[in-house]
């Protein structure tokens, strides 16, 4: 059965075997089978481990092959423009090779090159996130612990697909918004690495407390702190209701996936339980369940509140609070909360008590207000361009279906994508 049955009429509907030149599957395939192990220098091994949302992840902890096991392991090469599809844990993880470097297939994925007489590979790639591609993927899945598809039921799944000129059309709509996408995230990584770095090079070598310079002097968190608690249970059991009542509520997820303050989620509260877990201004947010340590800084009061999986910090008037986010986002922070977390013996969860005990630095005021103004410019770019990251993002994921089903046809698309 077509994609709802109504795909425009001049589109196909074939078999993936059929518009493929090739599918590269070593899943069982392992360096002590070929006579070898794994090494600390050669080629690089590609599994469904280091495959997430489009990219590569978790490259620290790539394994890697010997060179001399290359030519045995990879028969057939990954070249550049294949596409690597993750076959199980999970099934449909994929990305686009867009390099010349020579990798190995590993676990739990294949490798496959359309006919690109037929199939345009930028397409295939983007249509493997269709609603009706997934299906096709999870209907043919088996297994009785940990499922996954084999190769020969990949083969059967349904691809469908316009002309080729048509194809590339919509493979650069959508390939203009995932790298506009790109670019601002690797701006705001470099801005952060940016104001990390001038607070390691200004700070970092006082973290002992020793020698400090006049005016400077070693304190706790919970000399600056003015206020601090926790969200509470009735806010984090409160159902979530329609977008048009309730207040908004930050939860740990949206730390985690960095959502700016319109995708965060609804919860009913009461005026008592909002006016006590309102976020103002400047205050700090932290996770305090699941994951230790994510944090945000708060830079507008909001009509939010915050969930009992997070700490809320308000500081002293006197104290910069970029200043102290800078401490947030540090080195020594991150530290800290590996301590913290090697100290729990069951799930992660960390007391106030831990948090406020965090030691800091607080140096002059000039030296103080100098790096804030740093920080706040960096944070006030990096917000900037998040929001418009979750914009292009929403506005990309919402025409992918579309195009993929002809239900919108690339001549009737207005750029909306900044130069």
């Amino acid at each position: 059965m077509g994609l709802d049955n109504n795909i425009p009429e001049d589109w196909k509907e074939e078999n993936l075997e059929s518009v493929i030149d090739l599918i590269i599957d070593h899943r069982g395939k392992t360096p002590k089978k070929l006579g070898g192990d794994w090494c600390s220098e050669g080629y690089r091994a590609v599994s469904a481990k280091t495959i997430k949302n489009g990219k590569l992840v978790n490259e620290d902890k790539m394994n890697i092959l010997p060179n001399d096991l290359y030519d045995k392991w990879m028969k057939n090469e990954i070249e550049f423009g294949d596409v690597l599809l993750t076959s199980e844990a999970p099934l449909g993880e994929h990305m686009i090779w867009k390099s010349i470097e020579k990798i190995v297939l590993s676990q739990r994925i294949f490798g496959i090159r359309t006919n690109s007489k037929i199939l345009n590979s930028s397409y295939f790639n983007y249509f493997i996130d269709s609603r009706f591609f997934q299906h096709e993927l999870k209907s043919r899945e088996s297994g009785s612990t940990v499922t996954g598809i084999k190769q020969s039921e990949l083969l059967k799944t349904k691809v469908v697909f316009p002309s080729l000129p048509e194809q590339k059309a919509i493979a650069k709509v959508l390939t203009a918004f995932d790298d506009k996408i790109e670019l601002l995230q690797a701006q705001n990584k470099t801005l952060e690495t940016m104001a990390q770095t001038i607070f390691k090079e200004w700070f970092g070598k006082y973290q002992k407390g020793d020698d400090l310079p006049e005016g400077w002097e070693f304190c706790e968190l919970n000399d600056v702190v003015s206020k601090s608690n926790t969200g509470a249970d009735a806010i984090q059991k409160a159902p979530i209701v329609s977008e048009n009542t309730g207040v908004r509520c930050i939860r740990i997820g949206d730390l985690s996936k960095n959502r700016s303050y319109n995708y965060w989620g609804f919860t009913k509260v009461t005026d008592k339980n909002f006016k006590q877990f309102q976020l103002k201004k400047f205050d700090i947010v932290v996770t305090r369940t699941s994951i230790l340590g994510l944090n945000k800084l708060i830079m507008e009061d909001l009509n939010a509140v915050y969930n009992n999986g997070l700490i809320k910090i308000s500081l002293v008037e006197n104290i910069s609070p970029y200043f102290i986010y800078g401490y947030f986002k540090s080195k020594v922070y991150r530290d800290y909360i590996n301590m913290i977390n090697n100290d729990t013996s069951t799930r992660p969860n960390m007391k106030i008590d831990y948090l406020l005990r965090f030691p800091i630095i607080i140096p002059s005021k000039d030296m103080e207000i100098k790096y804030s103004k740093i920080m706040e410019s960096v944070m006030l770019k990096i917000s900037k361009n998040t929001t418009q990251i979750q914009s292009l993002t929403k506005t990309r994921d919402t025409l992918l279906p579309k195009l993929m089903s002809g239900q919108v046809r690339v001549n009737n698309i207005k750029q909306t994508i900044d130069a």
